[in-house]
């Protein structure tokens, strides 16, 4: 009897984490997916319709107390991948020096260092042949900056970017996938209505690319195509 394949998101109470949730289960995946506080989320009502193959865990991303508690809640759990996905916005047309010294560092904490606690803690979770995602953004490409606004989230998503090159370079020899990856401007609170992609074109999409990179050593950075970014 085949064991199905594991799963852990973080960030998955809404938009794109809650999709991805969805399609893992589809998928025949066993997911363990977080949340931020106590209350009921859609996420809860797609935990009760999963047949228990949906396991949920409160997490405040970046806090390290309670990352370094679920990496104990979940000892003994072997992970064949782990994805990155929370993040917050900021607004599109806000000069890096218009923003306050408070909104840099939750954009910066939150985008850039809280995911790169979680593949440092939690890493050791997934499998020697297994995967670790972080959720990027093509707006964390320096080469495709040519138009420039959303400055500190590009700085975050850019941030993002080299911390997992830097841990990539630190992991010579490790059998694991590494991968950043871009989702596209999708349709949710965080991309508005304007956006090009409803989150059924990006989230198959993003399932796919990853599927097609496991058991493949290194570190990529693409798109929900399965298309290289530039850095």
């Amino acid at each position: 009897m085949s064991v199905s394949p594991t799963v852990l998101i973080i960030g998955a109470s809404r938009g794109l984490g809650l999709a991805l949730a969805g399609e893992w289960l589809s998928r025949g995946w066993a997911v363990l997916a977080t949340v931020r506080g106590a209350g009921r989320t859609a996420l809860h009502g797609l935990a009760d319709a999963s047949d228990g193959r949906l396991a949920i865990e409160p997490l405040e991303m970046t806090d390290p107390a309670a990352v370094d508690a679920l990496r104990d809640r979940l000892s003994g759990r072997d992970l064949d991948l782990l994805f990155v996905n929370a993040a917050v916005a900021n607004g599109a047309g806000e000069r890096v020096d218009q923003v306050t010294t408070e909104e840099f560092t939750r954009v910066m904490v939150t985008n850039a260092l809280g995911p790169m606690r979680i593949v440092e803690r939690l890493g050791g979770l997934v499998r020697p042949d297994g995967m670790i995602a972080v959720m990027s953004s093509s707006l964390g490409s320096v080469a495709l900056n040519e138009t420039g606004g959303w400055e500190v989230y590009r700085g975050s998503k850019a941030a993002l970017n080299t911390l997992m090159r830097s841990y990539a370079a630190r992991q010579a020899g490790d059998r694991r996938s590494l991968a950043l990856v871009d989702p596209g401007w999708v349709r949710t609170e965080m991309g508005g209505a304007e956006a090009s992609l409803g989150i059924d074109q990006s989230i198959p999409g993003v399932a796919d690319a990853l599927e097609a990179r496991r058991g493949r050593p290194g570190l990529r950075y693409f798109d929900y195509r399965g298309e290289t970014v530039p850095w």
